[in-house]
């Protein structure tokens, strides 16, 4: 990214929306560049309620545009752009009260119609339909009989975040993008007329600078959009507080049930979602003040979503029941922008501004309207050139999702060939879709990797290998939280499995024993971490717990009070 030619469009943020900019920018054919302080999608597009939704809940604030948005984007999602990764859920929403059948089925009625208005190729999801009482018990046997007297069947679809930001990252760099995760920008350079002209970064593995020029550089990141705008010197920009959201993840056998929950509580949506081998359970919407590097689930927290999740359940759940939980920040737009910032107010969910000329931020928005999100700031970026030059995303598929079907016909003979389970093809189909070759071909050569791993069966050696070949590990960390999601899918976060892993990868990435035991005792600490944080009341009481273990890979400080100018 930092020779002379210099980049058209500099991307900051390696979330969703970042990596979406990232893919929209490369197929309009501008030379782009997109950069991480952490791992990819370590903030907030990996902590999500991995829904691909259109949001329900703003029919009641009458925002039917923004609904039909949302649901235009599921299922552009679902047919063409990902297939693979995104998948229908249904969900019930329970009615308390025989009056409400009424009021919510034409709330329901209203949200599939908003998703077939100007759908492609037909509708991507049944429609809705009521439930009786008897019918809820069958479909969901462990919610209590008291707590509803029937219910609305409504589908939406559910998404390894993580991975789809992965992969928007990985098509982006199939279309000519440059992709650097653990590289930090400590300085956005200006020329003489105040012209942001590119960016001073550090690579944070070797600790090296370098400088990128590029003609836009455009901030997507979330919580820190704030922090990124001050590294231009202006006084614009736009205003962002942090929500946190927290969710518990518990075995699937723990409660019966074959389609989610939605539930309205005092202060949040709540969903029961089921999701891979797990039910995913949450969320929470709380202020937050902390380091937003490492949010992490207070006891009090976790007790809050127990408790509701309790209310309509007919097997109470305890702490016991839980493995694995997760916290993260939305990043929520706070009315107006700062002084001297102009700006394009393009969604009631999202912002594009220009705190300084040559910078562009966004933020705002969720995970399903990323690709809108995206268009949006690479548009507001380029003026008038994009009417020359507008986005095509809408027609690009993702890695894996090109001859899907056909890779899924052929799952009779995998089975039979290497003696997976129907999970387990599900799994991989699911995870990588046509890609899933890439991993044939690493078999064929390795028979071994068609294995799972011993303390950790859901995944196959091969997955691993594919991770640290194909993926952009650096660390031990960024396998097991986004790579995979052992962390939180097994009790353990995925320890027992570190010493099989490591054998894969090491070789790979040419780790010595050392480093080994760096990457394993770093990610070890980590977990303990959080688990003491688990036990804490307050968020600056888990923080102060979870700061106690330092990062693998530490930010480094700036300070953004003078920005350089390149004298160009």
């Amino acid at each position: 990214m930092s020779d002379e030619e210099g980049l058209d469009v500099l991307v900051i943020g390696g979330g969703v929306t970042g990596a979406g900019i990232a893919l929209d920018a490369a197929t309009r054919g501008l030379r782009t560049g997109i950069v991480e302080a952490q791992d990819w999608a370590s903030g907030t597009s990996s902590r999500s309620s991995k829904l691909v939704h259109g949001g329900l809940r703003y029919l009641q604030m009458l925002d039917f545009s923004l609904v039909h948005e949302a649901l235009t984007e599921r299922d552009l999602l679902i047919k063409v752009i990902a297939p693979h990764l995104v998948k229908p859920v249904s969900f019930l929403y329970p009615l308390i009260k025989h009056y409400e059948r009424p009021y919510v089925g034409a709330g329901v009625l209203l949200y599939d119609a908003l998703a077939t208005i100007g759908s492609r190729k037909g509708r991507a999801m049944p429609f809705h339909s009521h439930v009786s009482r008897g019918g809820m018990a069958k479909m969901f046997p462990d919610l209590r009989h008291d707590a509803a007297v029937g219910a609305v069947r409504y589908w939406d679809a559910s998404v390894d975040d993580a991975r789809l930001v992965l992969t928007l990252v990985r098509t982006a760099a199939e279309y000519g993008a440059l992709a650097a995760p653990r590289t930090q920008v400590v300085e956005l350079t200006k020329n003489g007329l105040g012209k942001v002209t590119g960016a001073v970064v550090v690579d944070l593995e070797t600790g090296t600078q370098h400088t990128i020029k590029a003609d836009h550089v455009i901030g997507a990141t979330g919580v820190w959009t704030e922090e990124t705008e001050a590294l231009s010197g202006a006084d614009g920009g736009l205003r962002v507080l942090a929500s946190k959201g927290i969710h518990i993840v518990v075995p699937r056998s723990r409660i019966k049930g074959k389609v989610g929950l939605i539930l309205q509580t005092e202060k949040s949506v709540l969903f029961i979602i089921p999701w891979s081998r797990y039910w995913i359970i949450g969320t929470t919407d709380t202020a937050y003040h902390e380091n937003p590097v490492h949010p992490v689930p207070t006891g009090a927290d976790i007790d809050y979503v127990i408790e509701h999740a309790n209310a309509v359940l007919e097997n109470p759940l305890t702490r016991e029941d839980v493995i694995g939980t997760f916290a993260g920040l939305r990043p929520l737009l706070q009315p107006g922008t700062k002084d001297g910032t102009s700006s394009a107010k393009v969604s009631r969910e999202h912002t594009v501004a220009s705190p300084a000329p040559g910078l562009v931020s966004i933020a705002g928005g969720k995970l399903t309207t990323y690709r809108v999100m995206a268009k949006d700031a690479v548009d507001f970026a380029l003026g008038e050139r994009a009417a020359e030059l507008p986005s095509i995303t809408d027609q690009i598929p993702l890695i894996g999702a090109v001859g899907l079907e056909a890779i899924t016909r052929q799952r009779r003979s995998f089975q039979e060939k290497y003696g997976w389970s129907d999970q387990m093809i599900d799994h991989l189909l699911h995870r990588y879709g046509s890609a899933l070759r890439d991993l044939f071909a690493a078999i064929t050569k390795q028979p071994d990797l068609a294995r799972p791993l011993e303390h950790a069966p859901a995944y196959l050696r091969a997955e691993i290998h594919y991770a640290a070949t194909h993926e952009q590990v650096m660390h031990l960390e960024d396998l097991l939280e986004h790579r995979t999601r052992l962390v939180y899918e097994v009790a353990d976060s995925g320890v027992g499995a570190i010493p099989e892993i490591l054998e894969i990868i090491s070789p790979i990435l040419g780790w010595d024993a050392e480093r080994q035991e760096k990457e394993a005792s770093s990610y070890t600490a980590s977990r303990e971490a959080k688990a003491a944080a688990a036990l804490t009341t307050t968020d600056s009481e888990a923080e102060a717990v979870r700061a106690e273990v330092p990062d693998i890979v530490p930010l480094v400080a700036v300070d953004s009070e003078e920005v350089p100018a390149d004298n160009s």
